[in-house]
């Protein structure tokens, strides 16, 4: 019922997994291969793409659903329903900013400093003339194919590029003086086929899932037992999502405790609940939380 199309690249493996965890495991041939399928019903065609190229796909009907960032959908103009974040930047765990960067000893310290003329270098060309254009800046703007720090300072006087830490511009010997956007990664779909009662309905199954096993992501299930004598103090300690689920159990005096937590600080959970007067304690995976 519906086609999907997937980023090539850095997003690739981030979306495999988050996929996988969602019961929608993706299989192809090889991990060369464009072409691939997930065995739901809902799904009839799935192909990978580079980022750059999904925005436009999906605006024109070419496929029903994609996965790109922010920044390709602004660089593109698409216009296209966003169906949500599910992700993080290029790593898959943070924003990724597009910023505008100058040589660090440079005196310009905004756009509004940039000299007409000023030569900028960026794989976004459209947003970047966007930018300069609604700050009044006549700016000189060239397609960088890679490595635009590097055309610093004989090629060009600027870059607009995309980072999460900073890191690389800093030892490019670049500073940061604008944020043209912040950039997560996006479920997409077309206009026509989200208007498609049918279609909505199977990507809105899509976007459960997915949501799920985002949500799911970095967490477990614990479950324990512990004497009523000490519900108290093992709740205290106890990080849940959400109130823990308390059952009595059969054996008098006792009751079972179940909650999700975290995944990062289970190692010194697990003792401190030990302490508190849990025991039968059980650490358990999961793959999707679904409210």
């Amino acid at each position: 019922m519906l086609s999907l199309v997937l980023p090539k690249g850095s997003l690739e493996a981030q979306v495999m997994d988050l996929f996988d965890a969602a019961d929608l495991t993706v299989v192809r041939g090889s991990d060369r291969d464009y072409h691939a399928r997930i065995d739901d019903p809902r799904i009839s065609k799935v192909r990978f793409l580079r980022p750059q190229e999904i925005p436009t796909y999906v605006e024109q009907g070419i496929f029903d659903l994609g996965i790109s960032g922010r920044d390709w959908v602004a660089e593109t103009g698409a216009d296209v329903v966003s169906l949500g974040e599910i992700g993080g930047g290029r790593s898959g765990t943070s924003d990724v900013r597009v910023v505008l960067a100058v040589p660090r000893d440079s005196p310009w310290e905004s756009v509004r400093d940039l000299p007409a003329g000023v030569r900028i270098s960026t794989e976004l060309p459209e947003l970047t003339k966007r930018f300069c254009t609604e700050h009044g800046v006549d700016a000189l703007v060239f397609t960088s194919h890679g490595a635009t720090e590097a055309k610093i300072p004989d090629i060009v006087d600027a870059v607009v590029d995309v980072s999460e830490t900073g890191s690389s511009l800093r030892r490019a010997g670049l500073k940061v003086i604008e944020t043209l956007l912040t950039s997560r990664t996006e479920l997409l779909a077309n206009r026509e086929s989200y208007a498609d009662p049918a279609r909505r309905a199977a990507m809105e199954d899509i976007v459960l899932l997915v949501r799920g096993a985002l949500v799911a992501h970095g967490r477990v299930l614990l479950k324990l037992n512990v004497a009523d004598a000490d519900l108290d103090a093992v709740v205290e300690v106890l990080p849940a999502m959400a109130s823990p689920t308390v059952m009595p159990l059969a054996a008098h005096g006792l009751c079972a405790v179940e909650a999700v937590v975290a995944k990062q600080g289970v190692n010194r959970l697990i003792p401190a609940l030990k302490a508190a007067g849990a025991r039968d304690i059980l650490e358990l995976p999961i793959s999707k939380i679904v409210d």
